[in-house]
């Protein structure tokens, strides 16, 4: 098993990492229109997902971690939201749409395992 010394540790940050580059990518391609509104929501919900396990990681007691866990789970399925925005009005294919939806549902599975891995009987993160 990897040492985890940092958030850049973890295997559920380094998945989300590369999904958050692909998103942004999408959102370079809205049209003008839509990359102050709809474009700037989806960078904030890609935003969160990477730095609430972050931030969840630096917290010291576990439940503080899994809740801000729970945010970026929250966050996922607000940017599945986004992405059927994009399918319905044409700004991304249906593979895209495929492509990514899987992406994020493969993040939460791995996020959900991660929160479970880190209850009660797990040693906290001490910045050390």
């Amino acid at each position: 098993m990897a040492v985890v010394n940092s958030f850049q540790d973890l295997e559920v940050w380094k998945i989300v990492k590369e999904l958050r580059k692909k998103l942004y990518g999408i959102t370079k391609a809205l049209p003008t229109h839509e990359r102050y509104n709809l474009g700037a929501q989806i960078r904030a919900a890609a935003t969160s997902l990477t730095s609430n396990i972050a931030e969840g990681f630096g917290r010291y007691h576990y439940k503080e971690n899994a809740q801000f866990c729970r945010i970026a789970r929250g966050s996922a399925c607000e940017t599945m939201d986004h992405l059927v925005t994009c399918l319905d009005e044409g700004y991304i294919s249906e593979a895209e749409h495929e492509e990514l939806n899987q992406e994020l549902k493969t993040f939460l599975r791995v996020l959900n395992a991660y929160i479970k891995a880190i209850g009660p009987s797990k040693t906290p993160f001490d910045g050390e």
